[in-house]
């Protein structure tokens, strides 16, 4: 079996500093972090989804985390085909526009080049480090299964070269009927790494558990079962707290899928107050117990 990495998605959300997980003495954000990264091995940072990531930020994080600490990196959410915020974006490449929002599409060509080089560059810290782990790019519900957008993916794994970019997706047509040994045999003939989803059923941006390793690293994002799942309140949307029942079934699971991976892992995204960091902290537990 290759080796599991539990971590969450998130370290500095206000309602987790609220909670009183973190220990009064780690009042600072690098006490914060470096206490994180005594109780996990892994962390995903979501925050370079809303604005892409400094460099100077990128260093701070490899200096306050130890040998063999993981970070997996959301990206930037002009590059997954989202409407991304005109302020947000760097200053000389922002477009002449009344948009709030923009697209790819709404920036020249070579602004557009730039952002890439510029976002994945930014990075170089944790890589000089050893400290990046993945790439997530995570699509929106529009993204559907259709040849432009496999072809992209295979677009992101080029540009991303040698990092590794993971992919998840938001639309229930790539795992529909036979689309879904479809969707699983691309990834694997190109060697991509697919994003398995705990989320709730039943809406537009629904994909279905599907526990599969497509390439040497698995990863697997528990979005929780909000009934909120459609509210603009992100809180509302991932404020999950799991089970010991719901966490104690998922751990043979997620044993078996890490014997098809070299490495594999899981992120819990129910990030509203301690819930993830609990919740991680057991099934981490569960997991170090065996079978």
């Amino acid at each position: 079996m290759g080796e599991i990495k539990v971590g969450t998605a998130s370290w500095t959300d206000r309602t987790l500093l609220d909670s009183g997980w973190y220990p009064q003495t780690a009042d600072t954000p690098e006490k914060r972090l470096s206490y994180y990264a005594k109780q996990f091995p892994l962390v995903e940072v979501d925050a370079t989804y809303y604005s892409p990531p400094a460099e100077r930020t990128a260093r701070l994080w490899a200096e306050r985390t130890p040998a063999g600490f993981t970070f997996n990196v959301k990206a930037f959410s002009l590059l997954t085909g989202h409407p991304t915020r005109v302020s947000a974006l760097y200053k000389d490449l922002r477009p002449d526009t009344d948009k709030r929002n923009v697209y790819p599409g709404d920036l020249p060509a070579q602004a557009y080049e730039e952002v890439w080089t510029r976002f994945l560059s930014a990075l170089d810290p944790l890589v000089e480090a050893g400290r990046l782990g993945a790439l997530l790019f995570q699509f929106p519900p529009w993204f559907t299964i259709k040849r432009d957008n496999k072809q992209y993916l295979l677009e992101v794994a080029r540009r991303c070269a040698p990092l590794r970019p993971v992919f998840e997706f938001r639309h229930a047509s790539w795992f529909a009927g036979d689309n879904r040994d479809e969707t699983l045999g691309f990834l694997r003939e190109h060697e991509l790494a697919y994003v398995c989803v705990d989320m709730p059923q039943g809406h537009r941006s629904s994909v279905p558990p599907v526990l599969a390793a497509t390439a040497d690293l698995a990863v697997v994002r528990f979005h929780g079962h909000s009934a909120k799942w459609t509210s603009k309140d992100i809180h509302e949307k991932f404020g999950y707290d799991y089970s010991d029942r719901e966490l104690r079934d998922w751990a043979p699971k997620l044993r078996t899928l890490a014997d098809d991976a070299g490495e594999t892992h899981v992120l819990m995204n129910n990030c509203y107050r301690d819930y993830a960091q609990r919740n991680g902290q057991r099934l981490q537990s569960l997991l170090d117990a065996g079978p």
